[in-house]
């Protein structure tokens, strides 16, 4: 390797500020937790069990100096973890972290505070954890204040403060550090739009000072505005890591995937609700006009849609069935139930729909099956799509388009030789 090469890869290093490689992080969770100290006792031989969670799996990156960085994800997909790691709150079950530079951390609400002490007294304090002596304390003392807006609260304990004059108070103290590092965790998410414009401005501060902020947020918004690159964690591990308008993008097509997953979820769940089971179709079949179970016909066919049912012996009443029929583009073909068709169920086991001449014309047909009671308050069962068919034409349907075929003939003129 030439010198040049060495002092290229040299440089290179100096602008690194964070550099994380194969980093995992594994929580052990244990399997019961003893509510009274009677049993506790109780089980104290007993080996205890324990179920490993894996926060964070095999994570690289860097971040270079003077870089903007966001972490985007849902809730529980490793951000916090990781910042907390970074921060050296949370040691790594594998791989490395190098800091270069001061580390300046706001990860959680209160961390660091003693809420019996006062305002003034728990700058000391926080000033202290993060590396900063009395006397540079005293010097950044009025700034920091200054920018919380607490001045009239400042000797009052912290147990009576709100939610945001804590984040105000805590906030002001991480940026006055003047570390090289920032990392931010969720500040925005606590405090008015007044205090949000302030951080974001010193944002901008800390940006043209070439200092590096590490954001965790879950507005896209200040991910697009004011990083340089973002990284999307999904389920502890990195699904991509690049310029923050498409690492924005990719979050918000994620979370629409996972609102309609969520909704079909809600939409099964209300219809295992609605459907009582009492009586369930374990089966539809397509029968040909001898009786043997089909997928093909071709238009006018004869066909009989045979369901086979199972009823719990609670079910006295009568039961009614219907069937509908789409074609695979889900347009409605036609459908027919026992109640309008006024007819009376003999046989609780299995039920037929005879159909003489099936005039379809060509392509694919689903069956959708139902069952329910003598009032339309008893719901018992619903099949969508349970079989399915397709169609043939003939030499003489062959030609027509649409769905059906009906019979007809013109009138008025004579035919063609």
């Amino acid at each position: 390797m030439t010198k040049n090469q060495n002092d290229k890869e040299k440089k290179a290093e100096e602008q690194i500020a964070i550099k994380v490689e194969n980093v995992s992080k594994t929580f052990r969770i244990p399997h019961e937790k003893h509510t009274s100290l009677k049993a506790a006792a109780l089980n104290i031989f007993e080996k205890k069990t324990y179920e490993e969670f894996s926060a964070l799996e095999n994570i690289n990156f860097e971040i270079k100096k003077g870089e903007f960085f966001g972490f985007i994800g849902r809730n529980g997909c490793g951000k916090s973890t990781l910042l907390k790691i970074l921060a050296g709150i949370y040691i790594p079950s594998g791989g490395s972290v190098e800091i270069n530079g001061k580390l300046s951390p706001f990860l959680e609400l209160g961390v660091g505070f003693n809420p019996e002490l006062t305002g003034r007294e728990n700058i000391y304090l926080g000033g202290s954890i993060l590396g900063l002596s009395k006397k540079e304390i005293t010097k950044k003392f009025d700034r920091i204040v200054g920018f919380s807006e607490i001045e009239e609260f400042i000797d009052m304990k912290m147990k009576n403060y709100s939610s945001g004059m804590q984040v105000r108070l805590a906030f002001s103290l991480a940026i006055n550090v003047h570390a090289e590092i920032l990392l931010m965790d969720e500040v925005l998410a606590v405090g008015d739009s007044n205090f949000q414009s302030k951080c974001l401005e010193e944002f901008n501060r800390y940006r043209s000072l070439g200092k590096t902020v590490i954001l965790v947020t879950h507005d896209i918004g200040t991910i697009q505005r004011y990083c340089d690159r973002a990284m999307l964690l999904r389920n502890g591990k990195i699904v991509k890591i690049g310029k923050a308008s498409e690492v924005a993008n990719l979050y918000i097509e994620q979370n629409m995937k996972d609102e309609e997953k969520r909704e079909k979820k809600k939409e099964k769940k209300k219809e295992d609700e609605f459907w009582t089971k009492k009586v369930q179709i374990t089966k539809v079949e397509l029968l040909d006009s001898n009786g043997v179970a089909r997928t093909t016909f071709k238009a006018g066919d004869k066909i009989k849609i045979r369901a086979t049912l199972k009823k719990t012996k609670e079910v006295k009443s009568p039961i009614n069935v219907g069937f509908g029929l789409y074609k695979d583009d889900g347009s409605y073909v036609f459908g027919y139930n026992t109640v309008m068709d006024d007819f009376k169920i003999l046989d609780n086991n299995a039920i037929e729909l005879e159909i003489e001449k099936l005039d379809l014309l060509s392509g694919l047909y689903f069956v959708n099956a139902v069952c329910f009671g003598e009032i339309e308050e008893k719901f018992y069962d619903f099949k969508d799509k349970i079989v399915s068919f397709r169609m043939f034409p003939t030499v003489k349907t062959n030609k027509y388009r649409g769905i059906m075929n009906v019979e007809h003939k013109w009138v008025g003129s004579k035919k063609n030789k």
